[in-house]
């Protein structure tokens, strides 16, 4: 995932959205990663089938750098 910035912005993206606070998930994004978390495997599958859908449909997915 390290080598995909785009979709490790939108796993990122993904993941803080759903679990905004300490109360839905106790890791920090760059935590949930290194560990590998059901939480981190969610985001990263929501992802890439958004990217898919997307390509499919021929939108251009634009992403910023998320700190």
């Amino acid at each position: 995932m390290q080598h995909d910035t785009r979709l490790r912005a939108a796993a990122k993206a993904i993941y803080e959205t759903v679990y905004p606070s300490d109360e839905w998930s106790p890791l920090p994004f760059e935590a949930a990663e290194r560990f590998g978390t059901i939480h981190y495997r969610q985001a990263v599958g929501a992802a890439q089938r958004a990217r898919a859908v997307l390509s499919d449909a021929g939108v251009q997915l634009q992403l910023t750098a998320v700190l």
